[in-house]
């Protein structure tokens, strides 16, 4: 049986993403085959495709970070899930395809009257956000956050998430996007006319208790100075690398900066977060990982929280999402539907 998955063959723009098929990969003794059901694109999928991202396998490659789908087979030895179970997983690389060989302890159960495409959108986005609020900031009710990417797939999960926890929030965002972070609960802050620094401290007297930066870079010093004393700069990403440093290299930079500003006695914090790889919270505490997923199911299941899906697109459009991705023209989350070319745009 032939299956369909998407291949990096060689750094470049969004045409390097060629869609392939292959014989379906067999389950190892300990692993089972999940039917992708719906898999996420991710930011860090685009510095993949440029060659920037650090320990990519070697190309040819099939990049996707998250994904939820059905157990369709299992290994001789694998007994945790039974074929028709729902499960998620965060592979980091493998997710743009019809189908994927995983070991079970990879696999978190996924609730079965989730929709998938909402469900993926918690596997990377929102367990960032969980986790940056509650096990990195430790935000408590009340406290002022600011959000830079507001409208973005982890900036639209933090808002959620803060509102439910009732932060007061403010996030930046290109003026198209205000509506959209008003709606989530938080004051925009027009980032392309506006000092960000001066409009903080205008709207909240001394600066806020956390702010969180996808940016990375220069960019955080910015973020440093809108913080009141005793706050917490989270630094999650490296967007500003695009066309400058390795991205190994601006890694280290960053946390060492990080960790001399938290030297001055001034009461303030800075640190930098990963899910995985560098420093990732999934593999220094799987228990965190599988917990604080768990719980974000049972938000979802709740309709505590909805997801906010940019587009459903088949896996013959990936070429197309990265060029949206790319160009900063998402407002939640692109969600690619593997096993059916009918999907839709939403949003």
């Amino acid at each position: 049986m032939k299956y369909q998955r998407v291949m990096l063959t060689k750094a470049g723009g969004p045409q390097v993403l060629q869609l392939r098929e292959d014989e379906l990969p067999e389950p190892g003794p300990d692993e089972v085959r999940v039917k992708i059901l719906a898999a996420g694109v991710a930011f860090a999928d685009v510095l993949m495709r440029y060659g920037k991202y650090p320990g990519l396998p070697r190309l040819p490659f099939t990049p996707g970070y998250d994904l939820v789908g059905m157990v369709e087979k299992c290994g001789a030895a694998a007994r945790t899930y039974a074929v028709g179970t729902m499960v998620a997983a965060l592979p980091r690389f493998g997710g743009y395809s019809q189908y994927i060989c995983l070991s079970e302890h990879e696999l978190v159960p996924v609730p079965g009257e989730i929709d998938p495409a909402e469900g993926v959108c918690l596997v990377l986005n929102y367990l960032t956000a969980y986790q940056m609020l509650h096990r990195v900031a430790h935000v408590k009710v009340g406290q002022r956050v600011l959000v830079y990417g507001a409208a973005g797939g982890v900036g639209t999960a933090l808002l959620q998430l803060g509102k439910l926890f009732g932060l007061e929030m403010y996030g930046t965002a290109s003026p198209t996007k205000h509506e959209t972070v008003a709606a989530l609960g938080a004051i925009p802050i027009d980032y392309t006319r506006e000092d960000v620094v001066a409009r903080v401290r205008a709207l909240t007297g001394d600066g806020v208790d956390a702010v969180f930066d996808p940016i990375g870079g220069n960019h955080l010093q910015q973020s440093f100075r809108t913080l009141r004393p005793g706050g917490t700069l989270v630094a999650y990403g490296f967007s500003s690398s695009m066309g400058g440093l390795p991205i190994a290299l601006t890694l280290l930079i960053m946390v060492l900066q990080l960790a001399f500003w938290s030297i001055f006695p001034n009461g303030k914090r800075a640190t930098f977060y990963s899910v995985v790889g560098f420093q990732g919270f999934k593999n220094n505490h799987p228990d965190w990982f599988r917990e604080d997923l768990l719980t974000l199911f049972d938000l979802l299941a709740a309709r505590q929280i909805k997801p906010l899906i940019a587009a459903r697109l088949p896996l013959s459009q990936i070429a197309q999402a990265h060029e949206r991705m790319e160009g900063g023209h998402v407002q939640g989350k692109l969600v690619l539907i593997p096993n059916e070319e009918k999907a839709s745009t939403t949003h």
